[in-house]
């Protein structure tokens, strides 16, 4: 049974070199691209780097523990490391891809629409397809090495779990640090364009797009896959036996080639529409997963059990993606509201963003509460780990699309930089706008996947620790859900002040080279990109700590402190505050951001408007919003469930 997920597994590492190989097969002519290019890649890499020598020693020193003081012996501890290193390998393998595509991207752009759609979406594929291969490769192999006993699959979940956690930390603050800074000193202050080459953040933002939205974002993604099928695999056991077990491998196999011939679809359409083409791959690969779950479901006594909370689990995934995309798409009224609220000032564009936000969290969580309802009436606490199994599934052609975004910005920042052609910059202005949609959808995603995978690894905690039921009037768990609820917003306040701290660096270094070398507004002289890159390095390795450890200790010390009760309360109540936060702030950023755009392309004034100047304003406070507290939280809840998960044997 572990064998068809290796195969699958294999498959999709093999489709990823393929891609990468077509991706260094497209030419790149012009010199100026390559120089630019060059310099994103080398910042990005320098930053890679520099992070996974610190989380290497973090990564050892929690094996030890796991080894060592845990008793969990030494399988736990090296499946631990397998999770870890396996996380870090994806997102390294994903933004090598990311940064070889976006000056072939930009380069393409200048024969059309559909070459650069290819270029960029090549480039995001092999972010999706190193996910899904090496989360699936890392869990058939350690369930291969240790027949019998799933629950060795915690440590490897938890090794992804940790990794994934600094990275989205670490790569949220890095970019924000240096958008903030481009955008309210060259946009605000000197009125040049986001990409302006006179702008000395400008490097150091594009290198952001790569370590966070790539790195970053495919590395929460990993960790939500291996988490989802570890809880599965682990419910499995005591719904059905071996043939449960036998679904939960068969599912995540058939997932893996639904998006293989999603991505390969997506990669041969030529159409100019590249969010019809990018819509058809998603699609059609959830339709693929929808008749292997019927198929496989002929396996089991209770198939069409199983079957129906698959798909609860896929249509709530679905049903997310598509609700975000209506409060922060441009297309619909929420985005142009706030676009025409920042006529009369950044004040009101802030205040409808807010209640775009918050509005925006009662769909998605009314669709999860059904999703958990009828995944639970089907298959009990099983099925709601299969509906996060069916949601995540085909995570690798949803992280392709969601990677194939931040390409698409490099690749505008590119051909602006290098000065090319304003028909260039159009086409790479359109991908820029369906990326932004198919971020934001992909953090909807993210956020429904992580709700899911958090109540069946809440479920599996509950079994381990002997957990029947949790009396909400016991002392002890109305602490703990009190605790739990404030620690997504001590968190957030973390990361957020992250950002700031580090902005406020980059701010002053932006202004600071502008007023010392006047040349650099006059073209004549090149601005310092390199001590922009520095400081956003500097500000990402230092600051991803204190949230990290908040995460991987608050739990413990309940737990040991306070008693397997308190603990679940934490649990609880993490959960539900965390959810809601989460899409709040991705969305209110994504709407912000979106009504910048839509202002840039004529809407209320145009850009150098008073709108476009409070729309950067809106923009520039969601931008931690969307891409470092929020995506964050996603990790936060999992990570405490699966810490809670390896110590329940202790309490």
């Amino acid at each position: 049974m572990e064998i068809s997920l290796l195969l699958a597994a294999a498959a999709a590492i093999a489709f990823a070199l393929l891609q990468r190989m077509d991706i260094q097969r497209m030419p790149v002519e012009d010199a100026r691209i390559r120089e630019i290019g060059g310099s994103i890649r080398e910042g990005a890499m320098a930053y890679l780097r520099r992070q996974y020598a610190v989380l290497a020693v973090f990564v050892v020193v929690v094996a030890g523990i796991l080894w060592l003081l845990l008793g969990l012996g030494r399988a736990a501890a090296l499946a631990f490391l397998a999770g870890a290193v396996l996380s870090a390998v994806a997102g390294f393998c994903g933004m090598r891809a990311a940064v070889s595509a976006n000056m072939r991207t930009a380069q393409a752009a200048g024969q059309g629409l559909a070459p650069a759609f290819r270029a960029a979406f090549c480039g995001g594929s092999v972010m999706g397809l190193m996910v899904v291969g090496l989360g699936a490769l890392g869990i058939g192999g350690v369930y291969l090495l240790n027949p019998g006993h799933p629950e060795v699959l915690t440590g490897f979940s938890l090794g992804a779990s940790s990794i994934a956690l600094f990275c989205r930390v670490g790569g949220g603050i890095y970019t924000k640090a240096a958008d903030v800074g481009a955008d309210l000193v060259g946009k605000v202050e000197a009125g040049i364009p986001e990409d302006d080459p006179r702008n000395p953040a400008v490097i150091a933002d594009n290198v952001g797009d790569n370590v966070g939205d790539v790195a970053g974002m495919g590395s929460d993604l990993f960790e939500s896959y291996v988490g989802c099928l570890v809880s599965a695999l682990l419910l499995s056991v005591a719904w059905g036996g071996e043939e449960a077990l036998a679904y939960v491998f068969g599912l995540a196999a058939a997932g893996i080639l639904a998006s293989v011939f999603g991505i390969f679809l997506v990669k041969t359409i030529r159409s100019e529409d590249a969010q019809l083409s990018l819509n058809t791959g998603t699609y059609l690969s959830a339709i693929l997963l929808v008749g292997a779950a019927f198929f496989l479901g002929g396996l089991l006594a209770e198939g069409l059990r199983t079957f129906a909370a698959v798909v609860s689990g896929i249509a709530a995934g679905l049903l997310v993606g598509r609700l975000t995309e209506h409060y922060t798409s441009h297309r619909y009224r929420a985005v142009k509201e706030i676009a025409s609220a920042c006529g009369t000032g950044a004040a009101t564009g802030i205040l409808s963003g807010l209640s775009c936000g918050m509005l925006s969290t009662v769909w998605p969580v009314l669709v999860l509460a059904e999703a958990i309802l009828a995944a639970y009436h089907f298959c009990g606490a099983f099925g709601i780990a299969l509906a996060a199994v069916g949601m995540l599934a085909t995570v690798g052609m949803v992280v392709s699309v969601d990677a194939y975004g931040p390409v698409a910005d490099n690749a505008g920042g590119i051909a602006e930089m290098s000065g090319q052609p304003a028909e260039v910059r159009a086409v790479t202005d359109h991908l820029d706008a369906v990326g932004n949609t198919t971020a934001a959808i992909g953090k909807g995603f993210s956020i429904g996947s992580a709700a899911l995978t958090a109540l069946a690894l809440f479920a599996s905690y509950a079994g381990a620790a002997g957990l029947t039921a949790i009396n909400i009037l016991d002392p002890r768990v109305m602490a703990g859900l009190l605790a739990g609820g404030m620690l997504p917003f001590l968190f957030s306040a973390l990361t957020i002040s992250s950002v700031s701290r580090a902005a406020n660096r980059m701010i002053d270094e932006v202004r600071r080279q502008l007023r010392e070398f006047p040349g650099i507004l006059a073209g004549s002289q090149r601005p310092d990109y390199a001590r922009c890159v520095d400081i956003s390095t500097q500000a990402a390795i230092r600051e991803m700590a204190l949230p990290g450890m908040v995460a991987i200790l608050s739990p413990a010390a309940v737990g040991l402190f306070f008693g397997k009760e308190a603990l679940a309360g934490l649990l609880a109540g993490a959960t539900v505050t965390g959810v809601l936060l989460a899409i709040m702030m991705a969305n209110a950023g994504g709407a912000w951001d979106n009504a910048k755009k839509s202002i840039e392309e004529g809407a209320g004034g145009g850009k150098g408007s008073q709108a476009h100047k409070a729309a950067v304003i809106g923009d520039t406070v969601g931008d931690p919003l969307k891409d470092t507290a929020g995506p964050s939280i996603n990790i936060l809840i999992k990570l405490m469930s699966m810490v809670a998960l390896v110590i329940a044997p202790l309490l």
